[in-house]
């Protein structure tokens, strides 16, 4: 049995998929852009602003399931740029607290609506 999360507070999945879907007691949080729900437009800045807002609406999705970043156990990390990673890299350590998710990090040709960064995770209760 799958279930669906849905927060009002990060964006709208811009596709047939779920923000986030619940099995088994683990939480699987879609790709995260750095769109500011409020506006529907990317958060304005550079790659650690665009970092922040991903990692938020990340944090928005889990808190509706009852979770916290404490809960993931494993994320990805996609970027356009591998340039990117350091800067990334600053802003991602700040919402994590040691023993650390698993990561990937991998820079891709394209993301949807020629995003700079998309970060997706799996937690668990």
């Amino acid at each position: 049995m799958k279930t669906p999360i849905q927060s009002l507070q990060a964006p709208a999945a811009i596709g047939p998929y779920s923000q986030a879907i619940e099995a088994g007691g683990m939480v699987f949080v879609s790709g995260q852009l750095p769109i500011d729900p409020k506006t529907g437009e990317f958060a304005e800045g550079d790659i650690q602003a665009l970092t922040h807002q991903s990692l938020t609406n990340l944090k928005h999705v889990l808190e509706e399931a009852g979770l916290t970043m404490a809960n993931v156990v494993k994320t990805t990390v996609f970027l356009a740029d591998l340039a990117d990673f350091a800067a990334m890299n600053e802003v991602y350590a700040t919402y994590f607290s040691a023993p650390f998710p698993a990561r990937s990090a991998v820079a891709v040709k394209t993301l949807p609506k020629n995003a700079r960064v998309e970060i997706e995770c799996i937690a668990v209760r």
